[in-house]
């Protein structure tokens, strides 16, 4: 049980994108080669290089569901249909898009900090991976927004992740330079295979060196955080659409069984990122956390199997390197006995409607898998706040 007014930091909260996050610092020439607002059957849309975006069902975030409404259906106790569990929309509240107003709420919900992350932005990297230019101006432009209206360390409570994309090796470096010199404390990435010019590639390929490197100098934190990724191409081989849409997902898109997030980390193992810079530090949010004990089983029969390959077993790298916040559905309890109790974090994914409406509830489910009162607490706050101070 939580000590009596204990105070949570959470993992994975998200704001409510202005109507101008991507425009405001547009660069001139990438203006109408990024996104742009069009008036198309009566609505508000988004154009992403052109072409009307549906990502989000209501890109301008005019009316919403309230937070944590999905979370009966997620758990699989809801009754009902998925569009009846939304409710009634309201207006968007200060507190999505004011940092401030922001911070009264997080004193109203027990939150003394929060790492905060897009809702909009972390669906634009595919939409605009055939035009690598303009989806590295869009996310510059995007950054210098969010610098602007959130902060990456706000009062020392609100840390804004920036986003990177890897699609240009040297503007990755570039930006990353950026943020550091604008005091971010973490970075925000999409896992799968990564678009560049020379095509498909890995997170490990040598062309990404310079910025690991750098990664590793300046002790920040890498967070992966769910989106729309590159697997959306396989899914098309499956029948399934090539554009993900929020809240439309079928239940073969469920259902297909590979993971990129275990992908992605797979791939900074076994090209020997980890072993390379030993002060990189990821974080898996709004991933779910059942992909886990999958890939320590396959990384065991990998270390069995070709143990000159691996400088040590591959799962003390992730026990040492990784961090998850899994969804609350999740096994918790298999979750601890593969990767510790150090190394897991409340992520309430609040105010989005599949989340959790009251933060600290989720010490309810650590107390119902068995955590104890210490490990309650690493989880609901200690654990993630470690990850928004850079290593000395």
């Amino acid at each position: 049980m939580l000590p009596q007014g204990f105070r949570a930091f959470d993992a994975d909260n998200h704001y409510y994108e202005a109507l101008d996050a991507f425009t405001r610092h547009i660069e001139p020439e990438f203006r109408k080669r990024c996104m742009q607002w069009a008036q198309v059957d009566g609505k508000t849309r988004l154009l992403v290089g052109g072409k009307v975006n549906k990502f989000i069902p209501d890109p301008t975030f005019s009316r919403l569901a309230k937070p944590g409404v999905l979370e009966k259906w997620f758990r699989g106790t809801a009754e009902g249909s998925l569009i009846e569990q939304f409710g009634e929309l309201e207006p968007t509240r200060p507190a999505y898009r004011e940092r401030d107003a922001r911070l009264a709420a997080m004193d109203e919900l027990g939150l003394d900090g929060a790492m905060f992350f897009p809702t909009l932005g972390v669906g634009m990297e595919q939409a605009l991976r055939h035009d690598i230019p303009a989806l590295c101006a869009a996310f510059r432009a995007f950054n210098r927004w969010l610098d602007e209206d959130w902060g990456f360390a706000y009062r020392d409570r609100i840390f804004a992740a920036p986003y990177i994309t890897l699609a240009d090796p040297d503007n990755a470096v570039a930006e990353l330079r950026w943020a550091l010199e604008h005091d971010a404390r973490m970075i925000v990435m999409q896992y799968g295979p990564i678009t560049t010019a020379r095509g498909w590639t890995s997170p490990g390929d040598p062309v990404f060196e310079p910025f690991w490197s750098l990664v590793n100098e300046a002790g920040i934190t890498v967070v992966y955080h769910g989106g729309n990724n590159a697997y959306a191409e396989l899914l098309s081989w499956w029948g399934e659409s090539h554009d993900l849409e929020a809240f439309r997902a079928t239940p073969m898109r469920g259902l297909i069984s590979p993971e990129p997030i275990a992908d992605t980390i797979a791939a900074l193992l076994s090209y020997g990122v980890l072993a390379r810079h030993p002060r990189i530090r990821l974080a898996a949010i709004e991933t779910g956390s059942d992909w886990v004990p999958v890939l320590f089983r396959r990384l065991k029969k990998s270390y069995a199997q070709q143990r000159h390959a691996w400088p040590q077993d591959p799962r003390e790298t992730l026990r040492e390197r990784l961090w998850v916040a899994p969804f609350h559905e999740n096994d918790l309890t298999e979750l601890r006995d593969t990767i510790g109790a150090d190394r897991i974090m409340l992520g309430s994914d609040w105010p989005h409607t599949e989340g959790i409406a009251e933060p600290l509830a989720f010490a309810k489910d650590l107390e119902a898998s068995g955590f104890t009162d210490e490990e309650q607490v690493k989880v609901m706050r200690t654990n993630a706040e470690s990850l928004v101070r850079r290593l000395p």
